[in-house]
């Protein structure tokens, strides 16, 4: 099943990079879905397994990008938010809206 989402979501592809995901391909339960997006970089369309693809960053959501999706790209777990990723132990930041981790 081919479904074009109606509002690209923002995507980080391991190994590939940031882009907007735009469709899903959904070939049944003994796959993995698989992720039509368009990188930001180069403009390639790259259909990708779903264990590659996190979403993006969202600071108002409280979402830093993977550690995965983040490894190589210069940024540490917090995304530069200075809010952690549930399981992280860095510190946070004094941002208004900032939560400390969770031990």
């Amino acid at each position: 099943m081919f479904v074009q989402l109606q509002t690209p979501l923002p995507v980080h592809v391991i190994e590939r990079g940031p882009g907007l995901a735009f469709a899903v391909i959904d070939y049944g339960p003994e796959h993995d879905l698989i992720w039509v997006t368009a990188l930001d970089e180069s403009g390639e369309i790259w259909c990708a397994p779903n264990p590659k693809v996190r979403l993006a960053r969202n600071w108002t959501m409280g979402r830093g990008p993977d550690p995965a999706a983040a490894n190589g790209a210069g940024r540490d777990e917090t995304g530069g938010n200075g809010t952690a990723r549930p399981g992280s132990h860095h510190a946070s930041s004094s941002a208004p809206g900032a939560r400390s981790p969770s031990p």
